[in-house]
């Protein structure tokens, strides 16, 4: 399920980085995304706290295991499926909202010099969503950027600034001492035998219902308790994550090599 936080040097789906400028990309255009193949083979993408109320409609949003955990909406439960992508990386349900992290590829603000807290925009390469193509909007207009790249770089200064906000969030989860180790069960109907998740981070019930008043009041002020909240209530949406994976043939080999118990 639900691994440790991304630990790579480069993050989730990137696998190079280079600034937008306009001596190299001058005469390049951005073009929509052909193919995201690697999107749709990733189970659980992070999303920030501007995203909860939106997100926990469709996913379950749970916590990365590990010494930073992050928040992550789960599309499939197992490593690999993901249930409300294709195999191109297109939601197979229009209407389902799609995470910010998604939305943004290939392009993030980065620091390009480490000796510099300065961010500048760039894009993966890899991605072949800029080049010399025909089709596309252009990434300057002369020396100057595009309207498009203006809408691009605002994009990514607005996920940045939730990104802040999202680790805020989690500082205080943390030394609130309410997360705990997560598990969920699902029986298959037909199935004797439950299947178990574990792998992620979850929030104590309990332990909220147990916090102080004055606990409880500074997380409402705060704008925490919502957020909480939105957490809990989408967990209910694991059973449904998890009846798209059977309905899909994605279910996990434990389910798929139990047989039924025969109609008595």
């Amino acid at each position: 399920m639900a691994t440790a936080a991304p630990n790579q040097n480069l993050p989730l789906f990137y696998n190079a980085v280079e600034p937008v400028n306009v001596t190299q990309h001058g005469k390049m255009k951005v073009r929509k995304m052909l193919k995201m193949g690697q999107v749709a083979k990733t189970h659980a993408i992070p999303v920030t706290v501007d995203e909860f109320t939106l997100a926990q409609r469709h996913y379950p949003i749970v916590f990365s295991i590990g010494d930073k955990p992050i928040p992550i909406a789960l599309m499939g439960l197992n490593e690999g499926v993901n249930v409300y992508l294709d195999s191109d990386g297109r939601p197979i349900d229009p209407s389902i909202y799609i995470p910010a992290y998604i939305r943004r590829y290939p392009f993030l603000l980065a620091r390009v010099r480490p000796d510099s807290d300065e961010l500048s925009l760039c894009f993966d390469p890899s991605a072949d969503a800029v080049g010399n193509f025909k089709e596309g909007e252009a990434l300057f207009e002369g020396e100057q950027p595009s309207q498009a790249t203006k809408a691009i770089l605002e994009f990514c200064e607005q996920f940045e600034a939730a990104g802040q906000r999202t680790a805020a969030f989690m500082e205080d989860l943390q030394k609130s001492n309410l997360l705990m180790d997560g598990e969920v069960a699902i029986q298959p109907e037909g199935y004797e035998q439950p299947f178990v998740y574990r792998g992620f981070r979850m929030v104590d019930e309990e332990k909220l219902r147990e916090l102080r008043g004055d606990e409880l009041r500074k997380m409402n002020q705060n704008g925490m308790l919502p957020l909480i909240y939105a957490h809990l209530f989408s967990l209910s949406e694991m059973r449904q994550v998890f009846g798209k994976q059977m309905e899909q043939g994605k279910a996990p080999e434990q389910v798929k090599q139990q047989p039924a118990p025969a109609d008595a």
